[in-house]
């Protein structure tokens, strides 16, 4: 998996770290606030959204919120931020693959549709902010996951070609966002997107329930 590869680019939520289950909660106490009900394809027309158009996306939706895009996403953020800064673990064995990579020379990025702000935050709550170069999030290029973007961004900011670097995703749109930018993509087994796991299989070139099945070579090969 790791072979010719100069540079490690992980997605953040349910790739790096074990957040989703936040979302849907957050979800259901906005809407219940504002007394709206989600289409039935709600969750995968968001999946890969930026922040912002996540946001906006809201407002488009429903409109009867009678908020400003700023308004929804700082609101998000008052609701998020604590839960992520004191709740929110690394993905298994994540810290050690990322100590071992990093004393080899390889590179760090991260690549996330999430808001800066908790991105920083989490990061520094969990003590690995310093083995990341570059860390971009959907809000800064101009088109978000299934889209290559974030991801050639993080890579032009490492210093590498795509095709030096393996990816670390949790879901179908961000699988194929990394695949669509000419990087190897393994996709990383998380309770939320768990009802998609077949077509993370199909798309993605690698899959792991553990970080630590990449150093002891025991993840799976997808025969795609």
């Amino acid at each position: 998996m790791l072979k010719d590869k100069k540079a490690v680019i992980f997605d953040m939520d349910g790739s790096l770290v074990d957040s989703m289950w936040i979302w849907p909660e957050v979800d259901v106490v906005f809407m219940d606030k504002y007394n709206i009900t989600p289409p039935p394809t709600f969750h995968k027309d968001i999946e890969g959204k930026s922040y912002t158009e996540t946001a906006q996306y809201f407002l488009d939706t429903f409109p009867t919120l009678n908020l400003t895009l700023e308004d929804v996403k700082q609101e998000w953020l008052d609701m998020t931020m604590d839960l992520y800064t004191t709740k929110v673990p690394l993905k298994p064995g994540a810290l050690n693959f990322i100590k071992r990579l990093y004393g080899k020379g390889i590179l760090f990025g991260i690549a996330t549709s999430n808001a800066r702000p908790l991105v920083d935050a989490t990061l520094k709550a969990l003590h690995v902010e310093q083995y990341f170069s570059s860390v971009r999030t959907g809000c800064e290029v101009n088109a978000s996951k299934p889209a290559p973007d974030v991801y050639l961004k993080v890579a032009e900011d490492l210093h590498v070609t795509p095709n030096e670097c393996l990816v670390f995703e949790d879901v179908p749109q961000g699988i194929m966002a990394g695949k669509n930018a000419g990087m190897s993509v393994c996709a990383v087994d998380d309770e939320f997107s768990r009802p998609d796991n077949a077509q993370k299989k199909k798309l993605a070139d690698y899959f792991i329930h553990d970080y630590g099945q990449i150093l002891g070579n025991t993840y799976e090969v997808c025969k795609n």
